[in-house]
């Protein structure tokens, strides 16, 4: 019999046989029932953090009352000052009569620091040039050519450290936090204070984050 024969012979025995009973039959357990406490109890870890609404922090006052500590830079009344100037000019506000959406904490100290700078020493080559012959009598035709010599200098510098942290003054959870420096070596009381305050705007500059 011709091979296309025998397959269309065979062809309505495989198509009975895909009709047939399926052996295998679906079960399934059912679910346990969910303990007492779930239906009280809270997971936030399942849950993204809310974003922080920033424009509802408008008032601030110190955090325990405290004013900054000073240092033999500035006393705590300069550091205070400067704080507040930068918050006021950050749209926040001593708190009057009520309380504060903010508490407020500053720690002014001095560090030090290793500054490296890099500097060239030029040492001329004296060869063929332009100016050629004892004396630099004539002027001929050649090249020249000069050497330097890379030289790294490290010296000390004094700087001052301003951090300022912001509570939540619901619940005291930390809000926000920076720090920045400038330098110190400033000779006149007028010049400390300018860099006390360089420091407290450049640590405020980035509130709220954006």
């Amino acid at each position: 019999m011709p091979l296309r024969l025998l397959c269309l012979a065979l062809l309505p025995l495989a198509l009975a046989a895909c009709q047939g009973t399926n052996p295998y039959v679906a079960s399934s357990r059912p679910l346990p029932p969910a303990p007492p406490q779930a239906a009280t109890t809270f997971d936030a870890s399942a849950y993204p953090a809310p974003a922080r609404d920033y424009g509802r922090y408008r008032s601030w006052s110190w955090r325990n009352g405290q004013l900054p500590a000073g240092s033999a830079e500035a006393d705590p009344g300069q550091v205070a000052d400067a704080v507040s100037s930068a918050l006021d000019q950050q749209g926040l506000r001593p708190a009057r009569g009520g309380p504060a959406d903010l508490l407020v904490s500053a720690d002014l100290r001095l560090e030090r620091r290793l500054r490296q700078v890099r500097d060239y020493d030029y040492d001329p080559y004296y060869g063929p040039g332009p100016y050629g012959g004892a004396g630099f009598a004539g002027y001929r035709n050649g090249y020249g050519a000069y050497a330097s010599v890379p030289v790294v200098r490290t010296y000390e510098v004094q700087v001052m450290v301003v951090r300022i942290d912001l509570y939540d003054a619901r619940n005291g959870q930390p809000v926000w936090s920076a720090s920045a420096e400038s330098g110190s070596d400033r000779s006149t009381p007028r010049e400390r204070e300018a860099a006390l305050r360089e420091s407290v705007h450049k640590a405020l500059s980035g509130y709220p984050p954006s």
